[in-house]
């Protein structure tokens, strides 16, 4: 659903800044202006730790939420993690900027997966945009929901952009409070990342039976929330839901980069003006259909998690985020 810039988001574009540096994996490209979309509110989910193999596995009679968005939207389930990196943190801050790792190639540096309290822009050596920045820039409300105590790297990052920030561990509660927010005053982006098959794995093995039904638990927390956006019209005709991980998992852990089981992700689209039933390489085929590849940054590219950020500006009718390289271009329709 590549939706076109507004002439209000082409004014924000010259007013904020947010222009693309020569150099990069997908250099922002002269776009026609379009008329917008319905859009005006995205709902990102990035599952820890989630694995496609287990999806395909519980199919849709044991996972019926998640093939419930790739029956009813556009998906995949063989995206790709960052190259660098299949941990945590390094590649939520990769969804969030649109950049990669190594801040050798103009990535966002963040290397580790521990919160060491510093800031983004540190661990790049420059100023790193992000999309809660785009959102916000453009006058949109935000909100970043997490499991894990180690993501206030992003609220000191980017905390003038991000309205609440909000931690428990509970991924219950996180998805009540998603639901009860989107009903009563939904914001432009909300941000919810869930733990529990990644604390799942980490605990008794990323192929276990606890890591099967933490899969199933948390199905039923996308259910909720799939529901709570059909039965309310404003969100039915006017949201659109991204869901993706950060990585995958073998035995008990997730760190080489060079395993499939680690860096195949999933990453489903369902919402407002979504294509129904499609898969993402079909109608996107200059992307790089990978196969069980890893490929690297040079060349076509396949779905990367990374491509969250620039996808969430682009269904929103907002420029891209400033700095960023994976799907600059915002060449990533789902339509």
């Amino acid at each position: 659903m590549t939706l076109a810039r507004t002439a209000a988001a082409v004014a924000l574009t010259v007013a904020v800044g947010l222009t693309m540096p020569t150099v990069g994996l997908d250099p922002v490209a002269a776009r026609p202006t379009r008329p917008a979309g319905p859009v005006r509110h995205v709902l990102a989910i990035s599952v820890d730790g989630l694995r496609p193999a287990t999806l395909e596995r519980l199919g849709a009679t044991r996972a019926p939420a998640y093939h419930r968005m790739l029956r009813e939207g556009a998906g995949t389930l063989n995206a790709r993690s960052a190259v660098e990196r299949t941990t945590t943190l390094p590649n939520h801050t990769g969804m969030l900027t649109g950049r990669p790792v190594a801040r050798a190639r103009g990535g966002h540096g963040v290397a580790e997966n521990n919160d060491g309290g510093g800031t983004v822009h540190a661990a790049a050596g420059e100023h790193v945009g992000s999309v809660f920045d785009v959102v916000a820039a453009s006058g949109g409300r935000t909100a970043l929901f997490t499991a894990k105590d180690k993501f206030a790297l992003f609220r000191r990052s980017w905390g003038r952009s991000i309205d609440r920030f909000h931690v428990d561990e509970d991924n219950a509660a996180l998805v009540r409070a998603v639901r009860t927010e989107l009903v009563t005053r939904p914001r432009r982006l909300t941000f919810l990342h869930l733990s529990l098959p990644d604390r799942a794995g980490h605990a008794h093995g990323f192929t276990s039976a606890a890591y099967v039904a933490a899969v199933r638990r948390t199905d039923r927390l996308l259910g909720s929330l799939l529901a709570t956006v059909r039965r309310h019209a404003w969100l039915r005709d006017h949201l659109v839901v991204v869901l993706t991980a950060d990585h995958g998992g073998t035995t008990h852990g997730h760190t080489d980069a060079a395993a499939l089981s680690n860096y195949r992700v999933p990453f489903l689209t369902w919402g407002a003006g979504v294509s129904r039933g499609r898969d993402l390489y079909g109608l996107n085929p200059e992307l790089d259909r990978p196969g069980t590849r890893r490929p690297g940054y040079t060349g076509d590219q396949p779905v990367r998690n990374g491509d969250l950020a620039n996808l969430v500006c682009d269904v929103l009718g907002l420029p891209s985020v400033r700095g960023s390289q994976l799907n600059a271009g915002q060449r990533l329709d789902l339509r």
